[in-house]
């Protein structure tokens, strides 16, 4: 009998892949504790020294997403072929002193550069990421542990509005930036020291090795052929490819517009300013946490209760996908309470992570181990153009109605787009990979 089918054998396998995840987990916190503090610094202190309107920093933000869009043009392949280990730390050590280096900037055109130079290098989070759980983890757990190490980016979203408007306020906005860029540099220690692919890892016992490689339909790719690499070309022929790719390009700008414009959100809206704002994007970002987490519990119990796992993941995405519909709500019910949007909001972040877990683990579910890292960045790719297109739009629209007076109508519209945006990719994925069948390369 299998170590996998055997419960007195498999209470014995280990736990070391939960050390590896620990890694990435904190290098997605990192990565959203830098990206988010140019938010938080917009309203009381980089509107009003570098004389920002909102299409202003909506241009800031918009070279944030060309240059993420197209480090994902490449950094996924590279991930691929120089490994998780290289790649990821290139990756992290780059966007550390271009996050440090935003304190440096003088006009708007330095933070332009700056965040060139962050969108690119932090391209790499997320294929590195969703590589190393692919590389690390049977299918069966691989939603639970995406949803683990994706609930970094809502710790590092909690983490900001409780540390970058205090450091701000006590050493001046630079010091947010080179405070929290400096952090991921201790990151790479712990990431040297500890990190290696399965099959090399010493700490790593020969029955978690066997477990981690217990799929069925990818026990042939454990060999020399897998270090074979796939072309875009090839990918971009697979109606697989085309169904995830449109699946985040529709809803990764979702998460983008919470992100970059939550803060700004509550400051027009109802009066929040500096350290008052903490507390309710704390909120928004918790719940968002239980979001990530329980997304991937969800498709992974129901897989463990004998589903398959296009029925389990399909399920998974249709729910998280309602779970986004009330925002439209939100300035509504906000009328009577700020606290109805800051919940209704941070349901809806909620239902995104729980979503991007799930919608993740596709990936790793349709195409094989050599080519995931790959695949992850044609769908970060398309995730960072809407970024671009949903930027601009909300750039626009804010500052069209906010000429008339009527800001409030603005952010009505987004959060329209918000709310419909889920449940239109769940029918473009279901219809371009109906049953989520493993591509053969």
């Amino acid at each position: 009998m299998s170590a996998t089918t055997n419960p007195a054998i498999k209470e014995k396998v280990g736990n070391y892949r939960w050390v590896i995840l620990s890694l990435v987990f904190f290098a997605t916190t990192i990565n959203y504790l830098d990206r988010q503090v140019i938010s938080l610094l917009k309203h009381d202190y980089l509107e009003k020294i570098f004389n920002w309107t909102e299409t202003d920093y909506a241009n800031v933000v918009v070279v944030f997403q060309i240059s993420y869009a197209i480090g994902m043009i490449g950094v996924g392949r590279i991930i691929d072929k120089i490994g998780t280990k290289l790649g990821y730390a290139l990756s992290l050590t780059v966007w550390s002193f271009a996050a440090i280096g935003h304190s440096f900037a003088t006009n708007t055109l330095g933070f332009m550069v700056a965040r060139g130079a962050l969108g690119i290098s932090e391209a790499g989070n997320f294929p590195a990421a969703i590589k190393t759980v692919a590389e690390w983890f049977p299918k069966k757990e691989r939603a639970l542990a995406t949803g683990l190490f994706n609930s970094g980016s809502n710790i590092g979203a909690i983490v900001a509005p409780l540390t970058v408007p205090l450091i701000a306020l006590k050493w001046g906005w630079q010091w947010a930036f080179i405070i929290t860029g400096a952090i991921g540099l201790l990151w790479l220690f712990f990431w040297f020291t500890i990190y290696e692919i399965p099959k090399k890892h010493k700490k790593l016992s020969v029955l978690e090795l066997e477990y981690i490689n217990s799929d069925v339909e990818e026990k042939a790719q454990v060999s020399a052929t897998e270090e074979e690499k796939v072309g875009w070309f090839k990918l971009l022929t697979f109606r697989q490819t085309w169904g995830y790719v449109i699946a985040k390009g529709l809803t990764d700008p979702i998460w983008w517009f919470y992100l970059f414009w939550l803060p700004d959100f509550l400051g027009k809206e109802y009066g929040m300013r500096g350290t008052s704002i903490m507390f309710p994007i704390a909120v928004v970002y918790c719940m968002t946490t239980v979001g990530s987490i329980g997304g991937g519990w969800l498709s992974g119990k129901l897989i463990n209760m004998g589903w398959s796992i296009f029925k389990a993941r399909t399920t998974s995405l249709l729910i998280f996908a309602l779970c986004a519909v009330p925002v439209v709500s939100a300035q509504a019910l906000g009328a009577y309470s700020y606290w109805f949007a800051v919940l209704i909001i941070g349901l809806a972040a909620s239902g995104h992570q729980a979503w991007s877990a799930n919608l993740f683990t596709t990936a790793s579910d349709m195409f094989p181990k050599k080519a995931v890292a790959s695949i992850t960045g044609i769908g970060g790719m398309a995730g960072a153009v809407g970024g671009i297109l949903i930027a601009k739009v909300a750039g626009a629209l804010l500052d069209f109605y906010k000429a008339q007076g009527n800001l409030h109508t603005g952010y009505y519209v987004m959060f329209f787009i918000c709310g419909s945006a889920y449940l239109i990719a769940w029918v473009v994925l279901n219809t371009l990979a109906p049953k989520m069948k493993q591509v053969d390369l």
